[in-house]
């Protein structure tokens, strides 16, 4: 079977290829950067450095938020020709915060307080009302970037006017005292593989490794692991990290994340997660490729009832013809059957010979 991994080349993608090819024939990796998608009336065209894309079995796309709307258009337009471990929709999504709480909310898991300002009166009114500290949040961002902490009402608010002056949107997020630390689960298919608890650097509230903050490995309890799939499956995506608060009232989900590395949980872990990947993207693939095939196959069989003909490529032995099994099936001639051969050049006919 044939995969390949869509990317920008970074180290996780380049240890999660080295993995997939312990399971696969053949693993490619493309450059997310060099894709182009042409979309017109009826055609959908997907190029990789001016070059039509090869056909793949598997293909496991992976990016930041900059190539979201790229890597949806791309899978919306494979799906069903390929197994692709995380829907089109997740793509935006999961790379935007508000739609990623939304989401959360209508599937009943569990996240700290949001909450969504239309004005900047409005946001002011929500910030008098807080109790502090408090979080904002840009919709898009990742390790960390993009999440701002306010200790009162007075930097919440100097912040607030920075925001609207740059005319950037934001949600207001309760804070939950952990610690200044998180847990990343990581999903693969229905269970999580491995797991971390993140604590910040000091003088710092973000917990991401990528902002100085270190981790250790840590037994999730089976509560937290039920939450990490759920959202993982409310996302779309099979292979997901998600980032949960250990709150005083249970976990709480704070951010889906469809692109994980790999390097950090490894490390911390034990587990090899990227084996992990791979093993799973392999088994769903011999799923998916099988359920082609029967579909292809009752596709033909339609085709050959209504029409008695098939166009097909021809195997050979040597120098002999080896006709397609479904030939043989539809025609239902044995070896036991004589037949009659009619031959020109480039057409060969076959009877069954009724010896009475």
């Amino acid at each position: 079977m044939k995969a390949a991994i869509i990317s920008q080349g970074s180290v996780s993608s380049k240890l999660t290829k080295e993995a997939m090819e312990r399971y696969f024939d053949e693993v490619t990796a493309i450059d997310v950067k060099e894709l182009e998608i042409n979309i017109s009336g009826d055609d959908a065209d997907i190029l990789y450095k001016g070059e039509a894309l090869g056909k793949y079995d598997c293909i496991y796309a992976k990016g930041s938020y900059r190539f979201s709307q790229a890597l949806r258009s791309l899978s919306t337009i494979l799906k069903g020709y390929s197994y692709m471990p995380v829907e089109p929709e997740a793509f935006t999504v999961a790379h935007d915060k508000l739609l990623t709480q939304l989401l959360l909310q209508t599937q009943g898991i569990p996240m700290p307080k949001t909450y969504i300002s239309t004005t900047v009166d409005a946001a002011r009114k929500i910030l008098s009302n807080m109790n502090y500290p408090i979080i904002l949040k840009f919709p898009q961002g990742t390790h960390g970037k993009g999440v701002l902490f306010a200790d009162s009402y007075g930097s919440a608010s100097s912040i607030l006017d920075a925001l609207t002056a740059l005319k950037q949107s934001f949600l207001i997020q309760e804070y939950v005292d952990t610690g200044s630390s998180d847990i990343r689960a990581f999903v693969v298919g229905d269970k999580v593989v491995a797991s971390m608890v993140r604590k910040s650097a000091v003088g710092e509230q973000r917990s991401n490794v990528h902002m100085g903050g270190h981790a250790e490995s840590i037994n999730l309890d089976k509560k937290s692991q039920e939450i990490a799939v759920k959202a993982a499956k409310a996302t779309g995506a099979e292979i997901c990290g998600v980032d949960i608060l250990p709150g005083p009232k249970g976990p709480l989900v704070i951010e889906t994340n469809i692109s994980p590395s790999v390097q950090g949980i490894t490390k911390y872990s034990g587990v090899d997660v990227a084996n992990e990947i791979a093993k799973h993207l392999y088994e769903r693939t011999k799923s998916f490729v099988s359920v082609r095939k029967e579909k292809h196959k009752k596709e033909i069989m339609e085709e050959l009832n209504n029409t008695g003909n098939l166009i097909t490529n021809l195997d050979f032995k040597a120098s002999r013809i080896i006709l397609p099994e479904i030939a043989t099936n539809y025609s239902k001639i044995t070896s036991d059957d004589q037949v009659e051969l009619k031959m020109e050049k480039g057409k060969i006919s076959i009877s069954k010979l009724d010896i009475n």
